[in-house]
């Protein structure tokens, strides 16, 4: 019999803080450290917060993006992503709220592949349905714009 995973899981996790610009998160056997460069008053030792969100967002569709690849048999091949985002520092500058920090991103999925550009567009469209941070910045009001281009 096979056993059904859960669909809505709890992610727990107790970060410190051990200066005004480092924070440690505990992630299942890592320790993720997010930080503020040494002109901020930060130790350098890992990217900003904002980075980190922005690095979600590569992240998570070179994963969700190749899951639906293979879901499609489309071999992506070697795969690169350029990232563009226009961010507004006004809110954590504290100059005033802002809704909307990130209000356009831009990502180009470059993929050095067989495929034709038909196959890339449908993982696209497929990769979109599923990839939690950019279904975040989307929700959030970004205007997110994602290419996938043949490069071969």
């Amino acid at each position: 019999m096979a056993v059904k995973m859960k669909t809505v899981v709890t992610y727990r996790t107790t970060a410190t803080c051990p200066t005004h610009a480092r924070t440690e998160i505990p992630v299942r056997d890592l320790n993720v450290v997010i930080d503020e460069p040494l002109e901020r008053g930060g130790t350098n030792l890992g990217p900003t917060p904002t980075e980190t969100a922005m690095t979600a967002l590569i992240a998570c569709t070179n994963v969700i993006g190749h899951k639906n690849a293979k879901r499609l048999g489309v071999d992506l091949g070697e795969v690169t992503i350029d990232a563009n985002a226009k961010f507004d520092r006004r809110g954590v500058l504290m100059e005033e709220e802002i809704d909307v920090p990130f209000p356009a991103i831009t990502l180009t999925v470059k993929c050095a592949t067989a495929a034709s550009q038909e196959e890339l567009d449908e993982v696209g469209r497929e990769t979109a349905k599923y990839c939690a941070i950019a279904k975040l910045f989307e929700a959030a009001g970004t205007e997110l714009t994602v290419d996938w281009v043949k490069t071969e």
